[in-house]
């Protein structure tokens, strides 16, 4: 009997290779995926410029990117004893403004070499809430705690949404033509902003990216991390202590998922072989000294070694 019904996934059609360079940008849940990625071993980046949840701020940077366009003193402003960039999250924040307005170019440069470079792009979509500053009228990427009133909260249309999703796959495609594209809503629950509040704008994400990925099938496609969330995870055994979140459980249990469908399946020995040297490498011995553990080192040391050789796009470099 089947006690469930499962997400019906089509392999996608132009998977990721060991060869491939994989960049994410967008929610948390980009984090979640590119932790997967860095565990196994890909060559991957995830966002350079923090998170950032909706489509309209992850066009712009990719914009700024793209065009080499750099941050200014009128980009950045001072708020709680700290320099901020309503752009980018306030991991990026910084102390010293000079170092601050250095370290955001930096990383355009690094970007945009690394936007000609990379084979695959996967956008994480987290809400169609933004807020707009109401004295420059532009939609901001994290509020950085300045008071409410100086914002005005909308929601993102279907049109525009999907207006900036087509906006980044032409940004990127005029740099790194061989650039191919994975959407996917993040199936995080945004519940401050209410509950039908969160499913409409789920919803509108979702028409969004379906519009755009049917009319640019050959290079875009779409990974139903949401609907697996929520159709096949329907159960609060499944989050974490937030009740909002995916827990570990769920975040393996949709990576799964994921590579099944959007790795090449040449590439799950490879994947395998570098998950028991991992789970080696985390190993705690009893007794580090003695010969048996000695033994074991070696061995791991030498089964590394042997990985890195046949596959030059693997390196283990905190070992």
């Amino acid at each position: 009997m089947q006690f469930r019904t499962e997400v019906p996934l089509v392999k996608s059609h132009f998977p990721i290779f060991y060869k491939s360079k994989i960049f994410l940008i967008g929610s948390c849940f980009a984090e979640n995926i590119g932790e997967k990625f860095e565990y196994f071993k890909f060559k991957n980046q995830v966002n350079p410029f923090g998170i950032i949840f909706n489509a309209v701020s992850i066009e712009k940077l990719i914009r700024r990117v793209v065009e080499k366009r750099c941050f200014t003193e009128k980009d950045i402003f001072y708020h709680n004893e700290a320099w901020h960039c309503f752009e980018v999250h306030s991991e990026l924040s910084n102390l010293d403004k000079e170092d601050f307005i250095n370290h955001l170019n930096r990383l355009i440069d690094e970007t945009h070499a690394q936007l000609k470079e990379f084979s695959h792009f996967v956008i994480t979509l987290g809400t169609s809430w933004v807020y707009r500053d109401v004295v420059s009228g532009e939609i901001v990427a994290n509020c950085h705690k300045v008071p409410q009133k100086q914002f005005a909260k909308e929601l993102l249309s279907v049109e525009i949404v999907e207006k900036s999703i087509q906006n980044i796959i032409q940004l990127v495609a005029s740099i790194n033509a061989n650039a191919k594209f994975t959407f996917t809503v993040s199936p995080v629950r945004h519940i401050k902003d209410g509950f039908v509040e969160n499913q409409v704008s789920k919803a509108n994400l979702l028409l969004a990216v379906y519009n755009v990925v049917n009319q640019k099938s050959s290079i875009a496609n779409y990974f139903p991390s949401y609907e697996i969330m929520m159709d096949e995870l329907r159960d609060y055994r499944f989050y974490a202590e937030d009740m909002l979140h995916p827990n570990p459980t769920a975040i393996d249990y949709i990576w799964i998922k994921f590579f099944e469908n959007f790795v090449e399946e040449k590439e799950f020995a490879t994947m395998q072989k570098v998950c028991d040297i991992q789970k080696a490498l985390h190993h705690r011995p009893f007794n580090s000294n003695s010969e048996s553990h000695q033994k074991f080192l070696k061995n791991l040391e030498l089964k590394i070694l042997d990985l890195e050789k046949s596959n030059e796009s693997i390196r283990f470099k905190n070992r």
